[in-house]
């Protein structure tokens, strides 16, 4: 597997992320400003992406990662967990202490596996319930 960071959207990204969220999940409003000020991860089995997620700095050392996709022939491989454990070590190199992430409440427990933990009430992202969560990586983690 190899692994490409990105400043900007790329077409690989995009289309992992219309197969997975629109298409699959139903979702109408996935692509956003957000986008633009974000850096954008993608994963390659043998040049072909696999599976994605964005992250951006939210506020001072914190960082928010988002739209993790994984395209459906290779779930249940732990790309998910490989994919978040990338994001997380590169957001450490550039200094970030405190992640935030917006999940799914279906992958609440997923995230909680990484030392994830749930704060405020569930809300609704087109009429899907999702739930912020947070960890710290600072030099003490």
């Amino acid at each position: 597997m190899d692994i490409k960071l990105y400043s900007e959207l790329p077409r690989e990204a995009y289309e992992i992320r219309q197969k997975v969220f629109v298409e699959e999940q139903g979702f109408q409003n996935e692509f956003d400003e957000t986008d633009k000020i974000s850096k954008h991860l993608v994963l390659y089995d043998t040049g072909i992406p696999v599976a994605t997620c964005r992250f951006f700095q939210s506020s001072y050392r914190k960082y928010t990662i988002g739209r993790i996709a994984v395209i459906k022939q290779y779930r249940s491989q732990n790309i998910g967990s490989y994919l978040l454990t990338l994001a997380e070590n590169e957001i450490r190199q550039i200094g970030g202490t405190q992640i935030y992430l917006h999940a799914q409440n279906r992958a609440r427990k997923f995230y909680e596996k990484y030392g994830y933990s749930c704060f405020g009430e569930i809300d609704f992202d087109e009429s899907c319930p999702h739930i912020w969560m947070c960890k710290d990586i600072g030099e003490n983690q």
